[in-house]
């Protein structure tokens, strides 16, 4: 087991940047600054996150997100 995030994750089991594995881990981004709550997927080489968009769907049913640009900053949560 590795202790590093990947440059791109998805919490959507439909995307090919999705695993689980590392979701497991209690994942956190920090977007210029900020801790986030709300990132639906990051890329860190890009420097963008998809935040989602309160409780509204898209018509195949999944939340709206928008992409914002900036310095991305992932981490693993302390598990205390």
């Amino acid at each position: 087991m590795t202790d590093t995030l990947p440059d791109r994750l998805s919490t959507d089991p439909d995307s090919p940047f999705y695993d689980a594995d590392i979701l497991a881990k209690n994942v956190g981004i920090r977007f210029k600054g900020e801790d986030k709550t709300n990132v639906d997927e990051y890329c860190v080489s890009e420097g963008w996150v998809k935040l989602a968009v309160g409780k509204t769907l898209d018509r195949r049913g999944k939340q709206l997100t928008i992409k914002l640009s900036g310095p991305v900053e992932p981490y693993f949560r302390d598990a205390d």
